[in-house]
């Protein structure tokens, strides 16, 4: 089943490792990698990478979008680009070795017009697919709640929507546009909810979201804590996987992606939440800027016992 993916504010992920991480100094780096990235452009290279065919609709401009959209060239993943003035952004992630911590810096992104942004409109009017997802933050002067936007254009085509995006442009589209799945982290709901929040309080605030917004369901991962999915059947636990980190990069990504490739092969939203979060699991056992592999997310899954409730049906992978 077709699906969308939006990256309205994608970039380019370099990641390199360096011996140490000092102020002031030059840092000698090595083991250079780039992908294409930011979130709606990694939904989709998940979903292409466990054997779906996804769109991609993404923003892109200058030298930089032209490299990004070379790298998409060389991907299963069927693009559709909007050309915009300013650059397309570059993030840089940096393991030190000394420590295993990694050092994330990421541009806020270019500039749009609303030119672009009508563009990028039409391009999502005229998908006729299943599942439309936006994910990732938005690039300067791009309206706050074009996300809403977004939601409603697939509402009327009759695509499910699902929403993955910072705090500020989660609050200015939650109660405006159908959301079939929204995947906020702990920060954001504890911002939503104003208050922090213990295992008990998410699952609390997270079902609140479903009665008081137009949220169908509400997906919330927390780390070594598990994940846990509201809807109007009542909060789904599932506990974490037990796996050796090398990086954290795209696992909620990976999460999303999944989800999203297994409701699209017409599986239960319980089903697909745990293949979520079995992806996310594989993300962080691969390096640098990899997301999951395809084998590792099969493993991961048809290893774990499933919740009580939960169907245990098997999920074969089909290709290498």
């Amino acid at each position: 089943m077709p699906i969308l993916a939006v990256a309205l504010n994608p970039t380019i992920d370099v990641w390199s490792q360096a011996e140490r991480v000092r102020p002031t100094v030059k840092i000698r780096t090595h083991s250079e990698r780039q992908r294409p990235g930011g979130g709606g452009v990694n939904v989709a290279r998940v979903i292409a990478e466990l054997g779906g065919e996804p769109e991609l609709l993404v923003l892109a401009g200058g030298a930089t979008g032209a490299m990004l959209r070379e790298a998409l060239a060389t991907s299963a993943i069927r693009t559709h680009a909007v050309q915009i003035a300013g650059l397309t952004r570059i993030s840089f992630m940096v393991r030190e070795e000394e420590t295993g911590l990694e050092y994330r810096f990421v541009p806020e992104g270019p500039e749009v017009a609303p030119g672009d942004i009508a563009k990028a409109l039409a391009i999502v009017e005229r998908f006729r697919g299943d599942f439309v997802v936006a994910s990732g933050s938005l690039p300067r002067n791009a309206p706050e709640d074009i996300y809403a936007d977004i939601g409603r254009i697939a509402a009327k085509t009759g695509a499910r929507f699902i929403l993955d995006c910072p705090g500020a442009t989660l609050r200015s589209t939650l109660g405006k546009a159908p959301v079939f799945l929204v995947k906020p982290s702990i920060e954001e709901l504890e911002t939503l909810a104003g208050r922090r929040l213990d295992e008990n309080g998410v699952a609390q605030a997270a079902s609140a979201l479903v009665k008081e917004t137009a949220a169908e369901f509400v997906a919330v991962t927390m780390g070594r804590e598990g994940a846990l999915l509201a809807g109007a059947f009542g909060v789904l636990r599932v506990p974490s996987k037990h796996v050796v980190a090398k990086s954290t990069v795209g696992a909620g990504d990976s999460f999303i992606g999944a989800l999203t490739w297994l409701l699209a092969e017409g599986r239960s939203i319980e089903e697909a939440f745990r293949f979520g979060v079995a992806a996310g699991a594989a993300a962080v056992i691969a390096s640098g800027t990899e997301l999951c592999r395809r084998n590792d997310v099969f493993k991961i899954y048809n290893g774990t016992e499933p919740p009580p409730g939960v169907p245990s049906t098997s999920i074969e992978s089909s290709g290498p």
